[in-house]
């Protein structure tokens, strides 16, 4: 069965890498994303297509939690929005429950938003699947590569290992 999600938290760049080295998940567009009240404004993130059948929701939402500064309130919050975007009301609960099972793994709350989509602005296509595009820039080395190399280790069982070799261990 295939879903839809959308995930805001660092770098759209970061956050394309992670969900595109991951098994079950088919698209992965960068952009900025939308939601609704205090939330309208855009703020950096991806929305997914994944096979829920390969991949859960909750597992989705771990490896975005453990990803990004899911703890953190720095100033940067109104472009790195952490949030996860739903796309219908049956995946607000599972979102939340998944959140607040995460919890106990974390020393501080997390901030992570569940909120629904409403609009989204693709990034200009020179910057899409910008870190399978250059993995050897500085930027990719320092910021993405701890982030896959923790999917590797910590998420094994569902990350994209062909996609993934040329990492060092």
């Amino acid at each position: 069965m295939v879903k839809q999600a959308g995930f805001g938290g660092g770098c759209h760049w970061c956050t394309e890498a992670v969900f595109s080295s991951l098994k079950g998940v088919h698209a992965v567009q960068q952009g900025w994303i939308a939601s609704d009240g205090d939330n309208a404004s855009f703020s950096e993130g991806v929305i997914i297509s994944y096979d829920a059948e390969i991949i859960s929701f909750a597992t989705l939402i771990a490896i975005h939690a453990y990803t990004h500064s899911s703890t953190s309130q720095h100033p940067m919050r109104d472009k790195y929005r952490s949030a996860v975007y739903t796309f219908n009301d049956d995946d607000v609960q599972l979102a939340k429950e998944a959140i607040e099972a995460l919890q106990s793994e974390f020393n501080e709350p997390l901030i992570t938003c569940v909120l629904p989509y409403q609009a989204f602005n693709p990034s200009r296509n020179e910057l899409k699947d910008y870190y399978f595009n250059n993995p050897q820039k500085p930027f990719c080395e320092l910021y993405i590569n701890p982030k896959l190399k923790l999917i590797m280790q910590r998420f094994s069982r569902v990350a994209n290992h062909e996609k993934l070799k040329h990492l060092k261990q």
